[in-house]
């Protein structure tokens, strides 16, 4: 029989898991909008076969992993469906949030759905939190099982030993503490949540340094942050390190140095 965490673990790994609670952690502005170039009118929605999901604003395909499925619910409601899991027929959108007010503005959802439908009003910031919130979920995970660890000196003994796939850091971090802490390693860096709420997820008041070992986990963190940073408000910069070839980085504000709080 699996014990409570790893019955947790593997209800997220299947794309099961119960809903995530309704509080969320305080997000970074950390990207800004990238204009949505004129397609197509045509919004029918995606036949969810095959590998690609078609975007009913964009017209796009891409993987279904990397943009955020919405079904019709009760009362003919948008619901935002980030597991790809809920029964109906999908209604796919780019995981951004200029792509998704672009929705509302062309009312993409009735055409794509071929009736009229109701969306909250709060839609972009419903998203970003439930976004925010899984990569809390997943992140907790990871430290359960013991693929992640937190803290400047543990951080980087996983790199020495080449045992770290991915560095999370605090979104309020400094860039002189990431220089540091990578020290020209080609690791890849996020950066999704402040110190605050990254040190909670680790019983901890503050952490700015999270190593990740390569797994499952670890790539569904990589996947969650990208949508993640796709909704937030300013688009991210790009990290004044070396990364790895065609490795996604995020973006850290600048900020004193912060070896104290670890």
């Amino acid at each position: 029989m699996l014990s409570p965490q790893q019955n947790e673990r593997a209800l997220l790994l299947t794309g099961t898991a119960p809903p995530l609670p309704a509080a969320a952690e305080p997000v970074a502005a950390a990207c800004e909008a990238v204009s949505v170039g004129d397609a197509p009118d045509d919004d029918d929605g995606d036949d969810e076969q095959g590998p690609l999901r078609r975007c009913i604003v964009t017209r796009a395909r891409q993987s279904p992993e990397t943009m955020i499925r919405f079904v019709v619910g009760p009362e003919r409601r948008i619901v935002p469906d980030l597991r790809a899991n809920l029964p109906g027929r999908g209604l796919w959108l780019s995981a951004r949030r200029d792509v998704l007010e672009t929705a509302l503005a062309r009312k993409a959802f009735a055409r794509a759905a071929r009736a009229e439908v109701l969306i909250p009003a709060d839609l972009p910031a419903i998203i970003e939190a439930a976004l925010t919130r899984r990569v809390i979920e997943i992140l907790g995970l990871t430290r359960r099982a013991g693929h992640a660890v937190s803290g400047f000196a543990k951080a980087r003994e996983w790199l020495v030993a080449d045992r770290a796939v991915l560095i999370v850091q605090a979104s309020d971090g400094s860039t002189e503490e990431r220089t540091r802490l990578l020290n020209g390693r080609a690791v890849p860096v996020i950066a999704p949540l402040p110190a605050q709420a990254l040190g909670r997820i680790f019983g901890r008041d503050h952490a700015v340094h999270v190593a990740v070992s390569a797994g499952r986990l670890a790539t569904m963190l990589r996947i969650e942050n990208e949508r993640l940073a796709g909704f937030c408000r300013t688009r991210p910069r790009a990290l004044d390190v070396t990364l790895a070839p065609g490795l996604a980085a995020e973006g850290l504000r600048t900020s004193p140095p912060d070896s104290a709080l670890e």
